[in-house]
């Protein structure tokens, strides 16, 4: 167990916020490598198995984006209270036994069964309970270091073609048991270093020093939180719709290619498996350039201009993937949406603490994931209804690709709002 003496010692060398983005960042990895990003690459296989309809996974992959947006407020909730290191253990352990589980299906009804379990623990220990820690841990450069954190989703997707090399050559369920001893074995604990706050080690953001004799520095380092927003009064603001709405437009593009891109390159493309799933580790590839860039970006622009043009990227990148006739179209594909895909990413947790400070945005992150999930579980029945009735995908990334293309407009309406209790301050008086 990690003291608090260790974490104040850590921060004599490195602010200790950096061993929690270092954390994050394998965390990331796991969670998204092993089950998210590979997930395209287990339909194809498993589709061949047991002749089940696009359709049908993209309704596990919807369920699961579902469930992480019902799950949201209650996780923030969870988070605000308890904070992300119980939160994230208890959604590790569910994750790996849900991968062990998996590995032994035979039905749809329990893949499904399994599929929604592993959701479960990899919204607990993921990217929601991961994010809302270093927005308390960071606040100058809390840009930058949402991502660095997001590099890790970055090396899941450069663990998709080892995914997919070990489901050719030992198969989905070995390869689906073997994830789950490593998420146990290594995601536990990895997760024993996430700490809620600096604050409750005598610790400031982005590890701002201060001279513990100067008695006003130290009454100083608690927190205020007199202008954060409550729930109740970030859902009274159009700043929260614009930026729901338009964080789930964003994420379309997100969940489609993870569950379609692959199987359209094989079967419309003629691309194999393991070529396919190079395109996305490509894909993902530029996705880490776009997690870099965007935050240092973000920490020195306009975080909803930038938004607002990785819109109109992901738009155009998924109709060029549809139309695709060539190879330097997919390639350009990967390019355009792995830049655009990691900086939009990098900018949605801190657009929103900029917004409505640190006091709950656990919970009201999860507020809005009610509304993101209905992008990404979107996205994949629209592509997965469409291809099985017209026989390609061409149509639906067409016309997701306007939509999302669209809805750059949310993101350049949205301006901070004024917290309630700083406009009745500055109000005349009578």
């Amino acid at each position: 167990m990690i003291s608090t003496e260790w974490v104040r010692r850590r921060t004599s060398g490195l602010f200790y916020g950096w061993w929690i983005v270092a954390a994050g960042i394998w965390i990331q990895a796991i969670t998204t490598g092993l089950l998210m990003q590979a997930f395209g690459s287990y339909v194809l296989v498993m589709q061949q198995e047991f002749n089940w309809s696009r359709t049908a996974f993209s309704v596990a992959f919807s369920a699961q984006q579902a469930e992480s947006g019902l799950l949201g407020p209650i996780q923030g909730w969870m988070l605000d209270k308890w904070g992300p290191r119980m939160v994230m253990t208890i959604g590790m352990v569910i994750f790996g036994i849900g991968f062990l589980a998996f590995s032994q299906i035979n039905s749809l009804w329990t893949f499904y069964a399994t599929f929604l379990l592993m959701a479960v623990g990899v919204s607990m220990a993921g990217f929601k309970s991961i994010g809302a820690t270093v927005v308390n841990w960071f606040q100058k450069r809390r840009s930058s270091a949402m991502g660095i954190v997001h590099v890790g989703m970055g090396l899941g997707g450069l663990m998709v073609p080892a995914v997919a090399v070990s489901l050719s050559t030992f198969g989905w369920r070995a390869t689906a048991f073997g994830s789950g001893i490593l998420v146990l074995v290594v995601g536990i604990p990895l997760a024993q270093v996430f700490r809620h706050t600096p604050e409750q080690y005598g610790l400031r953001p982005d590890g701002e020093i201060i001279d513990e004799t100067d008695e006003a520095a130290v009454k100083a380092i608690e927190y205020d939180d007199r202008y954060d927003f409550s729930p109740r009064q970030a859902l009274r603001t159009s700043a929260f719709w614009f930026i729901s709405f338009g964080h789930a437009l964003g994420v379309l593009v997100v969940g489609t290619v993870m569950v379609h891109a692959v199987v359209h390159m094989n079967e419309s493309l003629g691309y194999s498996l393991t070529r396919g799933a190079s395109v996305i580790a490509l894909l993902t590839a530029f996705s880490i350039f776009g997690n870099l860039f965007g935050g240092f970006l973000g920490d020195r622009l306009n975080k909803q201009y930038l938004a607002a043009g990785c819109m109109l990227g992901s738009g155009f990148a998924i109709i060029m993937l549809g139309w695709a006739s060539a190879f330097w179209m997919v390639l350009l594909f990967a390019v355009v949406q792995g830049i655009a895909h990691g900086v939009r990413g990098v900018l949605m947790m801190p657009i929103r603490a900029d917004f409505f400070g640190r006091r709950s945005f656990a919970t009201i992150m999860g507020l809005s994931g009610l509304i993101v999930m209905f992008g990404m579980m979107g996205g994949p029945i629209l592509a997965g209804l469409m291809a099985d009735a017209i026989g390609d995908y061409q149509l639906a990334f067409t016309i997701l690709g306007v939509v999302v293309a669209s809805g750059s407009l949310l993101f350049l309406l949205a301006r901070k709002p004024e917290h309630p209790r700083r406009r009745q301050q500055t109000r005349p008086a009578a």
